[in-house]
């Protein structure tokens, strides 16, 4: 299912339902309180955004610190259950994934994925999703005796129910990895608190932790990518080029011609090679790139690389440039010099967990136009945010991370 369609599901049908169950819910808390606190197991719930499974890795960590007799799940999208990996968290035996590819497979594997939750010696349930309806319902039918997630008080809108026990009030002036803290710090305090989390957090404490491939690991990477590409080790210097973004907000793309532009400068240095990155999907795209270079050390990688293959490519390269998506964060871990370029998002909420990023956007008044209050959906046609950044900014910047030592 496109975006768009699963939107309009968990409006149309994810407030009626909420509101009826939570109906239903104070009816019966009249005759049956609230369950003590049990179990050991805590479910952290994050589905959409392949990127935020990489921002949370801090606030799972704190989890397992402040109850480390835990064991901790994870449910998200099977589409996105690789990117889980990049930081190994979560081992795959504990993940539960829902298929989203059609309405009939949402709905039976959403029925599984319910079963299974029941199955789990729960403690709590930690909703990542900011505003998510339907993420709300499965919290709630996972039967676990703490609930916790974002809660609009007195925000307009964004109406998900009264199913929650632990109510943390999302702050969208703080990173959304402080913010993920926030929830697993809500169940250490008493229900009754209103607001959860009133104390604050460093950078510090969401910083992510080094992940390095082993030796054997990028050997063999290395080996199948110059058997598939020879003449990629001719050059020293391997900056990555990633023009693609998610089926989630199209408008953060920067234009191709920029890119191609970019590409072309960036080869005026023989010691560097260019590596166009992508999935299978966007090959051909990714080839009218590399052809308008008319370059042997322009090479397209688009659908060449796995998930597992990131981590190995990103330590051997030396520089990416990439438009706000899953890849910024996926390279985090590796402190790959990155240049991240905003337009519909902030870098303030989403910016890499990367010492070694930069962020670049345009500044304009209308940016950045998308949040957790409006599903991250733009009214926006005509993404000028984007087309505003100059390719000779971003080439300045390269070429200064490029010196740095």
């Amino acid at each position: 299912m496109n975006v768009d369609r699963m939107r309009q599901i968990d409006f149309w049908a994810g407030v009626p339902l909420l509101a009826l169950l939570t109906g239903l819910h104070r009816l019966w808390r009249l005759i049956r309180p609230e369950p003590a606190s049990a179990g050991r197991d805590i479910l952290f719930i994050e589905l959409s955004e392949m990127g935020s499974a990489v921002i949370a890795d801090s606030a799972m960590k704190r989890a397992q610190a402040l109850f480390p007799e835990a064991r901790l799940h994870f449910l998200i999208f099977a589409r996105n259950r690789p990117s889980l990996d990049i930081m190994g968290t979560i081992p795959p035996e504990r993940t539960l994934t829902i298929r989203s590819d059609s309405l009939a497979t949402l709905i039976a594997d959403t029925l599984r994925a319910i079963v299974a939750m029941r199955r789990l010696d729960l403690f709590a349930v930690i909703d990542m999703e900011m505003f998510s309806r339907f993420s709300a319902l499965l919290t709630f039918f996972s039967g676990a005796p703490n609930r916790v997630g974002f809660h609009r008080f007195h925000t307009e809108g964004v109406y998900r129910g009264e199913l929650l026990t632990h109510r943390v009030m999302y702050n969208p002036h703080h990173h959304v990895a402080k913010s993920f803290m926030a929830l697993v710090h809500a169940l250490a305090e008493p229900q009754d608190t209103v607001p959860h989390t009133k104390i604050a957090f460093g950078d510090s404490e969401i910083r992510l932790d080094r992940v390095t491939p082993d030796a054997a690991t990028l050997d063999g990477f290395r080996a199948r990518l110059l058997t598939a590409y020879p003449g990629i080790d001719r050059a020293k210097r391997w900056v990555i080029l990633n023009p693609n973004g998610s089926e989630l907000m199209p408008l953060r793309r920067w234009p191709h011609a920029d890119y191609t532009e970019l590409a072309r400068r960036l080869l005026q240095d023989e010691n560097v090679a260019v590596l166009i990155t992508g999935v299978a999907s966007e090959r051909d795209e990714a080839q009218q790139l590399c052809d308008a270079c008319a370059s042997d050390r322009v090479f397209n990688l688009a659908g060449f690389t796995r998930m597992p293959d990131l981590l190995p490519l990103y330590t051997l390269a030396t520089l990416m440039v990439t438009n706000d998506s899953g890849p910024a964060h996926f390279a985090a871990p590796t402190g790959l010099r990155t240049i991240v370029l905003f337009g519909p998002e902030t870098p303030a909420l989403y910016g890499a967990l990367n010492p070694n990023a930069e962020f670049v956007s345009a500044g304009l008044i209308c940016s950045p136009c998308v949040s957790a209050y409006n599903h991250r959906k733009s009214a926006c046609t005509e993404p000028r945010c984007m087309t505003a950044i100059p390719v000779d900014l971003v080439h300045r910047k390269v070429l200064a991370l490029l010196e740095r030592p």
